[in-house]
């Protein structure tokens, strides 16, 4: 299967909703203490000799944390950036014309961004300095701020069914749901008992909520009754990092975790976990699903390696 060799420290991985053999992949130096960051644009190779070849690459003085393709235009991307800013990549220019814009408003590390999959032109960013940001691509600061979480918001996500509305994940312990429309959140779902690292809507039902915590479980939440999970997933040895629904099965879940491992989960049946895949030797940190390819997966960790391969198969086998 494809594997590539970074630099530093993988922090996040996504595939292309343009293209199916391309992908990016965030990095930081130093495990993302301290030092410089990268981020590579991959494209997925017939050659056996390089299966995984760097398109593009640019340089940060910080270490980058995550990243987010652009709903709109197939070049674009943005990045959070451990400096407190989101940089915006157009690969179709040099990378001396990078990044087009920085995005300075954050007061401390830029920790997740996400476009909108409906409004296309818009996407949030969340941050250590406890806050949401709301942007545009075509304006220089930011629509609206969002501060009521207590301590780091280290995820913000969009619901892939209405343009307005959005989760977030906090190490306060609480995830909410908000509604750009309305002054504040308009849900608070305090279902852990220590730091929520990740959520994700399910992309067929609109009401589904997946968030993940340091407690080592992933918890399914229906948001018209949010008192009691409809699912709990217990598997992981240590923390959650990340959490994504399958682009293409309602019901299946890709985890990674500082056990170094990928899971796979199908949260509607008794035996939930469907697949771990062990390839990492190093924190699993980033994980995500293909778009365009059923069954696709990629990830990185900070053993400095990225690795795509497809469910049921060994990320290592040649």
């Amino acid at each position: 299967m494809p594997v590539f060799k970074t630099p530093f420290n993988g922090y996040a991985v996504q595939f292309s909703p343009f293209y199916e053999r391309r992908l990016a992949v965030a990095t930081a130096q130093n495990f993302g203490i301290l030092g410089n960051g990268r981020l590579h644009i991959l494209d997925l190779s017939p050659s056996p000799a390089s299966p995984l070849a760097e398109l593009a690459s640019y340089d940060t003085a910080d270490g980058v944390y995550d990243l987010s393709w652009s709903e709109s235009r197939d070049s674009l991307l943005a990045a959070a950036v451990a400096d407190g800013s989101v940089r915006l990549y157009d690969a179709a220019l040099p990378p001396s014309a990078n990044p087009v814009r920085s995005l300075l408003e954050h007061s401390r590390e830029a920790h997740s961004v996400d476009h909108n999959p409906l409004r296309r032109d818009s996407f949030l960013s969340s941050s250590w300095d406890d806050s949401i940001k709301l942007w545009t691509a075509d304006r220089p600061a930011s629509l609206r701020t969002f501060r009521e979480h207590a301590y780091c918001v280290y995820s913000a996500v969009w619901s892939p069914r209405h343009a307005d509305i959005f989760a977030s994940a906090s190490g306060d312990c609480t995830a909410r749901v908000w509604d750009v429309r309305e002054p504040g959140s308009t849900m608070i779902i305090a279902g852990h008992d220590f730091e929520i690292l990740s959520c994700d809507w399910n992309k067929y039902d609109d009401c589904i909520l997946a968030t993940a915590s340091v407690d080592k479980s992933i918890k399914v939440w229906d948001v018209r009754n949010y008192r009691v999970p409809v699912a709990v997933m217990n598997g992981h040895s240590y923390a959650v990092r990340k959490v994504k629904f399958s682009p293409h099965r309602g019901s299946l879940i890709a985890s990674c975790s500082y056990d170094m491992t990928v899971c796979l989960w199908d949260y509607m049946v008794e035996d939930a976990l469907v697949g771990r895949y062990d390839h990492h030797t190093e924190f699993a940190v980033g994980v995500d699903m293909s778009v365009l390819v059923e069954g696709l997966l990629a990830s990185t960790g900070w053993d400095e390696l990225v690795y795509v391969w497809q469910h049921g198969t060994d990320p290592r086998a040649p």
